[in-house]
């Protein structure tokens, strides 16, 4: 699979030693072939010509170089390619001119066919070249010299010295690429060798074994050669289905970068390796057995402090992104999405990943980073490539990003908290709008017990801790169950259970929310499938924020959930606070759009506590409106809340809504509502929330006997 992140085909700088070192191995490839071209004669190409073995070979070779065996975990650079075992086998039978000059063409073909650049080509053709010539080196000194006019068949007792020419080939070959890498990622190239030896070692041990088969198959007959294919063809698709799961399962399917899953792994492997780097930094002095050294008052002064060896996470927002989507749709803002992940991985350095959050959200990893001012440098190159115009469809638009940095081990200890404390960061930036913000504690609203809390709800999730509670809404006319609401509750296993507002206003300020609805989506629509197998039938309430109103991802989690239990869309209703109608973006959302033509009622919460337009309420798509309990508790004792409350009852009447008290405590209070002509009430005088299983038994009961008048 191609990575999106992959910058080895853009050209190094001239005069850098990465440009000097490719220069270098590419004249001497250039003179190793030409040193091997020269030897060959007219009898030799005559030969070449008339035998169909070196036409299958050149075949072979460049197929296996097209189609590399890449299996979960590796990629294009590091997969296996094929195309070794048939040039090994052409070394052995014919000789380095045969086997360089097939595997220069293979290479050319490859890299015109994929698109890489010329030097790339050029380097990776010296490097085979350099390579063959290596192993050749060795099977001379022993004595095995093949030609295309003398061809070299390998007995039983010739094998150690194709091992030592195997192992040479191998060396060669890891060290040239390795030294590039190196180069390119600006890292030791012990590093860069040890990323993938072991995986290397076996794949080479297996295709360069396969050699001397293939020699002794195309000395016997031709027709033997394309049967020592098969396997590879087998393994080849096998390993292509493999590399396709794995791949959905770890990249974004619209852009082809990352997701959170490869971010979470990319990032623990940076944090792992800056913890090393500054334990060998730290552990470099006063072993034992030395005598400790004596610091002359001169050299005092330079002395400098010890290396901090810091990664960094950025979390990257398009701002506004909503309105081109709204003026354009979303094929146009896919093709956006699409560029705006071309600019960040070709303005980020080499070694840094750039993935897809979701949405417009993009989170760029530093594995290494030398200060925030560096980061500060990276995000401002960030924000810039962004920035250039963007022409889509014969309009031209400006793109701008906010974007929050946060440095391991300044600011977090892991990637949780790095990418909590980037998302804090981010939103001060949009807030603020500076475009760029690095973490501040002082800039935090999270305190650190809040904090605290945040890094055990997100286990929550996982642990199932997360438990529905359920409270019924009764009809004040008749006494008829209307609806059961959801309520989220936290079995917390050292503070007990914890009330929704205890934990639900630190997951809204970040992206926890949505997995905590989808959470609760999920456990509410198999708790309603459930009671309505039971005959049953009941409408269950779920809350809904003004953030999940922006994940396009909510409708299709809802109707996947109802297809799959069978439930009609009237099963769910969600509710969403008052304040939404204040917030232009949520309101005027896909999702509420999508929502409604889907069939989800929706309610409007908290009712009477926000400046709601008229305008707005008269188009927003819902059923029903609840009155907040503020006025609701105090509707005996104060005629102002009781005044306010027979007004938005009237008001609800008029628009064709249904309305629906919260908090009602007492009968005397159930019975002022229903003079007001309020149609319908939650509280504890009805019922105060209960388990799931508690609620099916009240339900039960219910069932049973005839609904009596609210009280």
């Amino acid at each position: 699979m191609k990575d999106p992140n992959n910058t080895r085909n853009t050209a190094p700088r001239r005069g850098s030693p990465l440009w000097i070192y490719f220069v270098v191995v590419i004249l001497l490839g250039v003179a190793a072939c030409g040193t091997a071209f020269s030897g060959l004669s007219g009898a030799d190409l005559d030969a070449l010509a008339r035998n169909p073995v070196f036409w299958i070979l050149a075949c072979f070779i460049i197929f296996g170089e097209l189609r590399p065996i890449i299996t979960p975990g590796s990629t294009e650079n590091n997969g296996a390619t094929t195309s070794t075992t048939f040039a090994f086998a052409a070394l052995l039978y014919a000789g380095l001119p045969v086997a360089a000059a097939l595997q220069v063409v293979a290479v050319v073909t490859c890299g015109i066919f994929r698109g890489r650049s010329a030097h790339r080509i050029a380097f990776n053709a010296a490097q085979y070249t350099l390579s063959l010539a290596a192993a050749q080196l060795v099977l001379a000194v022993s004595g095995d010299m093949a030609t295309p006019t003398a061809l070299w068949v390998p007995a039983g007792e010739d094998l150690p010295v194709i091992a030592l020419a195997g192992a040479v080939y191998f060396g060669c070959n890891d060290t040239l690429v390795g030294a590039a890498i190196a180069l390119h990622e600006r890292v030791s190239l012990l590093k860069a060798l040890r990323w993938d030896l072991g995986y290397q070692i076996l794949v080479h041990m297996a295709l360069l074994g396969l050699a001397p088969l293939m020699v002794v198959a195309m000395d016997r007959s031709a027709v033997f050669v394309p049967l020592i294919v098969l396997p590879f063809i087998a393994v080849y698709l096998n390993a292509s289905v493999s590399v396709r799961r794995e791949h959905q399962a770890l990249h974004d399917g619209l852009t082809g970068l990352p997701n959170r899953k490869l971010l979470i792994v990319r990032t623990e492997e940076a944090l792992a390796e800056a913890r090393g780097a500054e334990r060998r930094g730290k552990g470099g002095a006063g072993r034992f057995g030395r005598r400790p050294a004596v610091i002359k008052p001169s050299r005092l002064l330079k002395v400098a402090e010890p290396p901090h060896h810091r990664a960094g996470l950025f979390l990257l927002d398009l701002d506004r992104f909503k309105e081109v989507n709204d003026t354009l749709g979303h094929h146009t803002g896919d093709r956006l999405l699409q560029l705006v992940a071309h600019r960040l991985t070709h303005s980020v350095r080499p070694g840094d990943l750039v993935a897809r959050l979701g949405g417009d959200e993009f989170a760029v990893l530093l594995p290494t980073v030398r200060d925030e001012a560096a980061a500060r440098e990276v995000a401002a190159r960030l924000r810039a490539a962004l920035g250039e115009p963007v022409r889509l469809d014969g309009m031209s638009f400006d793109l701008e990003a906010s974007v929050g940095i946060a440095l391991f081990p300044d600011h977090a200890p892991d990637f949780e908290l790095l990418l909590q404390r980037a998302d804090v960061a981010m939103y001060n930036a949009k807030e603020a709008r500076t475009g760029v913000e690095v973490y501040s504690p002082g800039k935090d609203r999270n305190s650190p017990d809040r904090l605290s809390m945040l890094g055990d709800l997100r286990r929550a999730v996982d642990r199932s801790e997360l438990e529905l509670f359920y409270q019924p809404k009764i009809s004040l006319r008749d006494g008829q169950l209307v609806g059961m609401e959801a309520l989220l509750r936290w079995r917390h296993p050292d503070r007990g259970l914890l009330e929704p507002e205890t934990f639900l206003p630190i997951a809204e300020q970040t992206y926890l929310m949505r997995s905590i609805t989808r959470h609760v989506v999920e456990a509410a629509l198999a708790q309603t499938a459930a009671w309505w197998r039971e005959d049953l039938a009941v409408q269950v309430a779920v809350n809904a924020s003004g953030r999940d109103l922006l994940d396009t991802g909510l409708t299709e989690t809802i109707e996947e959930g109802l297809l799959a239990r069978g439930l009609p869309a009237a099963a769910l209703q969600l509710e969403i606070t008052e304040r939404i109608l204040m917030n232009e973006q949520a309101y005027a959302s896909d999702t509420v759009t999508a929502l409604a033509e889907l069939g989800i009622p929706l309610s409007l919460d908290d009712f009477g506590t926000g400046y709601s337009s008229l305008v707005r309420l008269k188009r927003l798509p819902v059923e029903e409106i609840k009155i907040d309990s503020s006025f609701v508790g105090r509707l005996t004792e104060s005629s102002d809340d009781a005044v306010i409350v027979r007004s938005i009852v009237d008001l609800v009447r008029t628009l064709g809504l249904r309305s629906v008290a919260e908090g009602v405590e007492d009968p005397q209070t159930a019975r002022m509502l229903r003079e007001m002509g309020c149609d319908a009430a939650q509280g504890w005088h009805f019922g105060r929330p209960m388990d799931a299983a508690t609620a099916t038994d009240w339900l039960r009961r219910r069932m049973e006997r005839a609904p009596e008048p609210a009280a």
